[in-house]
Order: C-alpha cells, then structure tokens, then sequence
C-alpha cells in the first residue's frame, strides 16, 4: 500500500475516503482492504480510475453493488465539505487581510464568488444524500428481497433517476472561473505564495471533481437505470 501511495501521491485523499490512515508499514492493499472489510476490486478500480484519466471500466464499476459505489460517493461528498472547501476559504481570508487596499475589492468578488459556489454545492450533495441514494438502495433492496412497496413502484414511473441526473459542468465552470479571475487579474506582488497554494487547491478540486462526476453519470445513474427496469418488470408482471 505504502509504494501505491509512494507512486503517485494524488491518491492519499482518495485512500483516506474508505477510512484509511497512515502506517500502512509493509502490508499489501489486499491485506489492509481485507482488516477494514473494503471490498479490495472495488478499491482498486477507484485508485485506477484515478490515478490514470483514461483508465475508467464503466462495466465493471457498474457490477459492484449500488451500497458501495453509494459509500465512497458519500465519503467524497464529505471529503470536499470539511477538507476542500474549508482549505480555500481559508487562503482566500488569508489573502483579504494581506492584500494591497487597492485589491481588496477583487478579493471580496473572489470570496463571494466561492461562497456561491460552496452553496450549490452543498445543496447539490443534499438533495443526493437525502433524495437520491435512499431512493437507490431501496430499489437494490427491493430486488433482493423480493418485496418493493407501492410506494417504491409509482415513484420509479414518475421520478425515475433521470429527473435527478444533472450534468456538473455548472459547479467545474465556476471553479474554472475563479482560476481565470485569480489568474487574469489579481497581481501577485505581495503574497506569492498564497495565491500559489489557492491556484493549486482549485485545481485539484476541479479535477477531483471530475472524477467524482464520471462515477456518478457514467456508472451509478446507468446502474440505476438499469435497477428501475428490472423492478418494473419483475413487479409489474406480478
């Protein structure tokens, strides 16, 4: 695990999000995977994924139980609440009391534009949390057991996942935005190195991003999809 790690360092956020910490000493992934009953494949899959942008097995992500796929989605959702975004409003603070007078206005338009984006986000992730992954474990849940609700059934015909399948290209323009903002027209004479370390944690959350959104739109709304079928025609044949 540590010469995973070693390799390509990008991939410590994403180990931490299946509730891994450091001390790894020399225990292969599949030893510590199997100690904190991680699903070592699907582990794996998501380091790949990762780690090379063009590495993505749609069709075998999508073979692996909806629960799983919803955990680390989850632990990402919570990854970039209480880490991410934090991290840069804490640069962007840091820049309003030591800018020059005369930025001082381009640093508010900065802070209330990442407020902004922070708002949407979050509401973006609730309506997930609460609304749509329920919504998918119940139908894995359903065909499992053998028993869908009434209720499960109609909501499948009249708010399938597809109601709830939003592009994000939204929150990635803002976050493009606010590096063309940083980029094109704050100076950098007075400190440097805050704005460098604001840059760098826009970037990595930008395509961070990205990753999570090819998850979510090429391999669980798919699987979902694939989930409201199989209960309509098992119910409805009923």
């Amino acid at each position: 695990m540590a010469e995973v790690i070693l390799k390509d360092y990008r991939l410590l956020p994403i180990v931490f999000r299946f509730g891994l910490t450091l001390g790894f000493g020399n225990k292969t992934v599949e030893e510590i995977c199997k100690e904190k009953g991680i699903d070592t494949d699907f582990f794996l899959e998501i380091l790949n994924s990762h780690h090379n942008s063009v590495y993505f097995p749609n069709n075998h992500l999508s073979d692996f139980k909806a629960d799983i796929i919803i955990k680390y989605l989850t632990n990402t959702h919570a990854y970039y609440l209480e880490n991410k975004v934090p991290r840069i409003e804490s640069y962007i603070a840091k820049l309003e009391k030591e800018v020059a007078a005369d930025d001082i206005k381009n640093i508010n338009l900065l802070r209330c534009f990442f407020y902004e984006y922070r708002s949407e986000i979050e509401v973006h992730f609730k309506v997930e949390e609460e609304r749509v992954f329920p919504y998918i474990l119940a139908l894995e849940k359903a065909l499992k057991t053998g028993n869908c609700s009434e209720e499960l059934f109609t909501r499948i015909k009249e708010e399938p996942i597809e109601i709830y399948e939003r592009n994000h290209d939204d929150l990635e323009v803002k976050l493009s935005d606010m590096k063309n903002l940083i980029i094109r027209f704050l100076p950098v004479e007075d400190c440097i190195g805050d704005y460098e370390y604001l840059l760098a944690e826009l970037f990595q959350m930008e395509y961070d991003l990205e990753d999570h959104a090819r998850i979510e739109e090429k391999v669980l709304v798919p699987k979902v999809k694939m989930l409201e079928t199989k209960v309509l025609e098992y119910y409805g044949a009923c």
